[in-house]
């Protein structure tokens, strides 16, 4: 370079020296820049030759007219004259095609402002000295020179204003330039000699050769680093000397005209300031967005969505864009050339960003990028690591249109820094957990109830832990696992020292360098063991007489069965109920009920052979599977033997003596082949055998289905009778049995069937006691009577004013509301308390049932009498009567048939009752000689078909009103 600028500037002086030999020098300056030009080609490898062979090609038109300029001869001047125009445009021609280089092709608005602002200075001043003039005298080929300058200065200014660092080749190239600009424009006003001002041209050819001599050279060709476009203090200098030169000019029309274009340039140019100032903002808040985002990331999952947010927001809104977020990863081997090398690339440009073809990057990047021809690649390095650490935490690749890729580079850079900070901040963390799991862990071993050992090749212990001495009693280290540990025959389980069992989980850690053995878990399961034994016994059994339960039952009978279809052999089923065992409950308590059933109990496992299971099903209920037996007499046997155990009597509470009477329901499988059909006949046989009466047992027969199936359909219909009102009140009178005049009624329901006709409560109390529809049943007959014997209470003279006598479940005591509902009832119908009267059963007396009479109680204060229904029929004892709130009795009808064989009994009950101040009513009087004697032993009132069967309420109506018709 110093030779080649040496050698020009001699070429020059000797111009200036020798006017004379002026072609010949400008031709020997312009071969010489050729060569030069060539030489610095070839020298620096340019890929991109296009530019300096156009460049080559304008400084051979310079040097080739420049020496025909100065010829004698017309034709030969104006041919050197067309030659150096020529020049101009090529030499535009070069610096746009650099400017193109540069930019990648892609606009940058500002810089062409920048450029076209200064040029439109520039083109006023030369039309003011120069063209203006050139134009008036009408000599357009002389004006035709400065227009070639201003064109050449408008692409050099264009270069100049590129974004990126300046390239000393292209300054160079300016610099000459700009000295023939000089140069020219010194001609043209005068200033200068046509000899001085082709020196000009030689500070071209220097430029040009100098330019591409420098190593700088390439870097004209490649795109350059697009910053956000500022307006920095030289353009500020420059573009404001602008106005000041075009106060020089005199043209005013001139003035006018690039006045306003200087003016909307320069507007344009603020607008697009300010548009980039907002884009600064918007991109700085996204950074900063981002950096909040990174710093709760807590894996790399939520940094790289962090990523791809905040590259969202810095581009424009709308704008295609892929993210990849390339992660180191640990593989088998060394890595390849290419790849060892592109990481070393990676490593040494740190975050500096780099726009390459998406097609150069790998192969796992690109295919989440082919829609993009250009990927901006930034690394993530991190220097201050540690030497022992890879300083490369990965790489961001950005795929976006080619014009949106450059402005961002900056912007990605700062972002892959913050991602690499995050990165390594994410993996200190999970160090530090995991170091911190490892004390953990190991705390966890040390102190593990369970025992931990670790096994060698030879089957020996190489290690254990801990609790090994605690659970196992010594040390088993270095013992062979066999001597510690023993498969359980038919268990998963080991046998251990001592007996105790052992679950033993097993993992193969060979491979493992931090093990090397095989891992045992030893567990001491001998105390949860027993436990589930004891629970699965307590699930399959009746806790209180350790027979089978339901359950166990089923599954024992399903066996049976499947056993039974392989053998030919027949399978029998028991259901076995204690009868009247609720009457033992109630007089002599749950602790002598409960020994009943275990007494119970025993004595059916005893009479059952030993492959035969007895079971308890849930309260009094019994059943016993008969297995193995090739007649049906063998199961009736069994039943047989189980009625004859159950006749010795049983003491329960230590001197009280109970016989349990049972019924027994049969079937075998020639009846039924499935578990849940044999279990539907016992209970039907049951039935049957209850039906027939006690301490008995019955067979199924196939018409008792009909017979269940008639009480369901006879619960459905009582159901739909309840809320279609088919119930009817009969009264029935209880006479004094002195006047024989009817002093209440006994108020009894009747079931109007729309099929079956009028059903008698024998047929239906029962089932309406089991669904609980006695209730809603019960509160209308109480509704109704107490309508009825208001009306009779109206009509009646106040001396002959019934009451009524309702029949009560004890179903309905345990309604909650029951004496409220009572006493509502009471008040609706304008009836006094004294004028009803509720009946109850016998039993109710020695039940434990003390709701039901603080219920009756409370009645009893507001009024309510209260009278015991069947007297005599029960288990109680008389005592009862004093204890309880009544106050009438009614003797059984079965006294009353028979008393003049029990006369005395009965005297005895009315004598009793008398003393404790109660009432008796005598019911089923049906003969004048039973009236009679009841009379006679003190009896004041009776009931019965004597005086009326039951009646509707007009009928008891009329014979209030009128004297009672004479029965025989």
């Amino acid at each position: 370079m110093p030779l080649f600028g040496a050698w020009l500037a001699v070429l020059a002086l000797a111009s200036g020296l020798l006017p004379a030999g002026q072609p010949i020098l400008h031709l020997t300056a312009g071969l010489s820049a050729i060569a030069i030009i060539a030489f610095g080609v070839r020298r620096n490898r340019a890929e991109d030759r296009d530019p300096w062979s156009l460049l080559a090609a304008a400084v051979a038109s310079s040097a080739f007219g420049a020496a025909a300029y100065l010829s004698s001869s017309p034709r030969v001047h104006h041919l050197g004259a067309a030659l150096v125009l020529a020049a101009y445009p090529a030499l535009a021609a070069v610096f746009w095609i650099f400017v193109r280089r540069r930019t990648g092709g892609a606009g940058d608005r500002a810089a062409l402002l920048d450029a076209l602002t200064l040029t439109a200075g520039g083109a006023l001043l030369a039309w003011t000295f120069v063209l203006g003039p050139r134009a008036q005298d009408g000599d357009w080929v002389m004006a035709a020179y400065p227009a070639g300058d201003l064109l050449c200065l408008g692409a050099l200014i264009r270069l100049l204003t590129t974004a990126g660092r300046k390239v000393p080749a292209g300054s160079l190239l300016g610099a000459g330039l700009v000295l023939m600009i000089v140069a020219d424009v010194g001609y043209e006003l005068s200033w200068l000699s046509v000899d001085t001002a082709g020196l000009g041209r030689f500070a071209l050819y220097a430029g040009a050769g100098l330019a591409a001599l420098h190593p700088s050279m390439t870097t004209l060709s490649e795109p350059a680093e697009r910053l956000p476009a500022e307006v920095g203090w030289r353009r500020i200098v420059l573009l404001g000397l602008v106005a000041p030169v075009v106060l020089l000019t005199g043209d005013l029309t001139v003035v006018a005209v690039l006045s306003a274009l200087i003016f909307l340039l320069v507007l344009a140019r603020m607008a697009g300031t300010m548009a980039n100032h907002r884009q600064v903002l918007a991109r700085e808040r996204a950074l900063r967005a981002a950096s909040a985002a990174l710093v709760s990331a807590a894996d790399t999952e939520a940094v790289a969505g962090a990523v791809r947010t905040a590259v969202a927001d810095l581009l424009p809104p709308d704008t295609p864009h892929g993210v990849v977020l390339a992660m180191p990863f640990t593989q088998d081997g060394p890595l390849s050339a290419e790849a060892a090398a592109q990481a070393a690339v990676d490593r040494a440009a740190g975050t500096a960003g780099r726009i390459v073809a998406t097609r150069d990057v790998d192969w796992a990047v690109s295919v989440r990028l082919t829609q993009f021809s250009s990927t901006l690649r930034c690394p993530m390095v991190l220097r201050d690591r540690p030497t022992t650490t890879e300083p490369l935490v990965g790489v961001l690749h950005v795929g976006a249109p080619d014009g949106a890729l450059p402005g961002l580079r900056r912007a990605i850079e700062v972002l892959a820094g913050q991602a690499a900070l995050a990165l390594e901040r994410i993996e200190l963390s999970q160090e530090v957990a995991r170091r911190n799991s490892e004390n953990y862990f190991r705390a966890l071993v040390q102190n593990a109830a369970d025992v931990i050992l670790i096994v060698a090749e030879d089957a020996r212990i190489r290690y254990a832990s801990p609790s090994g001495v605690r659970v196992l009693g010594f040390d088993p280290t270095g013992a062979p696992l066999l001597s510690v540990i023993q498969p359980e025959d038919r268990s998963a389980d080991f046998r251990g020292p001592n007996g105790m069992l052992l679950e033993v989980h097993s993992s193969d850690l060979r491979e493992d360098p931090a093990v090397s053995g095989w891992v045992y878990t030893l567990r001491d399961v001998t105390e949860p063991r027993r436990l589930a034994g004891e629970l699965t016994h307590q699930a399959y059994h009746d806790a209180m007489t350790g027979l089978a339960n339901r359950v166990l039952f089923h599954d024992r009978l399903e066996h049976a069965l499947a056993r039974g279809a392989r053998d030919g052999s027949l399978v029998g089923v028991l259901f076995i109920d204690l009868d009247d065992f609720k009457i033992v409950n109630d007089t002599l308590g749950h602790a002598a009920g409960d020994a009943l059933l275990i007494e119970v109990a025993r004595r059916i496992a005893g009479a059952l052979r030993a492959d035969d299971t007895a079971a308890r099903l849930g309260g009094d209920e019994f059943a016993a599977l008969i297995e193995n037996v090739w007649e049906p007499g063998a199961v009736e046997e069994a039943a047989t033997r189980i009625l004859t155990a159950l006749a010795e009597p049983v003491v329960v509470d230590g001197e009280t003596s109970v016989t349990a009477v049972a019924s027994i329901g049969i079937t075998t499988t020639p009846e039924a082949d499935s578990a849940d059909e044999l279990l539907r006949q016992a209970d039907l046989a049951l039935y049957v055998a209850k039906g027939a009466g006690k301490n008995q047992w019955r067979r199924y027969q196939a018409h008792l289905h009909g017979v269940m199936v008639e009480r369901l359909e006879l619960r459905s219909a009582l159901d739909h009778a309840v809320h279609e009102g088919h119930f009817l009140l009969a009264y029935q009178p209880i006479v004094d049995l002195v006047t024989e005049q009817p002093v209440g009624f006994e108020a009894l329901v009747r079931w109007h069937h729309p099929a079956k006709g009028m059903v008698s409560p024998a047929e239906f109390i029962t089932v309406a006691e089991e669904s609980g529809l006695i209730v809603p049943i019960g509160r209308w007959v109480l509704q109704q009577a107490l309508h009825t014997v208001a009306q009779w209470r109206r009509i009646l003279p106040d001396d002959r004013q019934p009451y009524v006598s309702v029949n009560v479940s004890v179903r309905q005591f345990q309604e909650a509301t029951f004496v409220d509902e009572v006493l509502a009832a009471l008040e609706y119908s304008e009836v006094p308390p004294q004028a009803l009267m509720l009946e109850l059963t016998e039993t109710l007396l020695a039940g434990e049932h003390d709701t039901v009479w603080e219920s009756l109680a409370l009645l009893r204060t507001h009024g309510v009498r209260v009278a015991i229904d069947d007297f005599g029929t029960g288990y109680s004892s008389l005592g009862y009567l004093r204890r309880r709130p009544i106050d009438v009795i009614k003797i059984d009808k079965m006294f009353v048939d028979d008393m003049v064989n029990q006369t005395a009994l009965v005297a005895g009950i009315i004598n009793l009752a008398g003393s404790l101040g109660l009432a008796v009513i005598a019911e089923g009087i049906e003969s004048r000689v039973h009236r009679d004697l009841l009379a006679e032993l003190g009896c004041p009132l009776g009931q019965g078909y004597l005086w009326s069967s039951p009646v509707d309420g007009t009928e008891a109506l009329s014979q209030m009103t009128n004297r009672l018709p004479q029965m025989s």
